[in-house]
């Protein structure tokens, strides 16, 4: 592959946007940090991003509501969904939507990576 897989992070929290960015850069990824769903949806680029990493809960449209946004047009990257906020019931609604995972944070570095690679295969078989 001649580029890097772009990886959208959406988190309202910036130490997070951060952190997450610096993991990603440093494991080859283009990482793209969003403040918030509505910030992500504004980019023009969005058919670019490989796979996005998602709070569930966050101002204004949550996680949640962004998957169902996306899946309402029809198709998106695989979502990865962080929270501190771990429920039966969000989780399987995440889930039902089509999240390629749900992650507690603090997120485990190891856990992030490998559920990346997994998604970015996915995305990458032929449909």
């Amino acid at each position: 592959m001649s580029h890097s897989p772009v990886i959208a992070v959406i988190d309202d929290d910036q130490a997070i946007r951060e952190a997450l960015e610096d993991l990603l850069s440093s494991l080859g990824y283009s990482a793209l940090p969003f403040a918030s769903a509505e910030e992500f949806l504004a980019f023009p680029g969005r058919s670019a991003v490989a796979c996005m990493v998602v709070d569930v809960r966050m101002g204004g449209m949550t996680g949640l509501d962004l998957q169902a946004l996306l899946n309402a047009q029809g198709g998106s990257s695989p979502m990865i969904f962080m929270t501190s906020y771990t429920d039966a019931a969000t989780r399987s609604k995440a889930l039902a939507g089509g999240a390629h995972g749900f992650l507690e944070k603090p997120v485990d570095a190891e856990v992030l990576i490998g559920c990346l690679a997994s998604a970015l295969r996915r995305e990458a078989r032929p449909s």
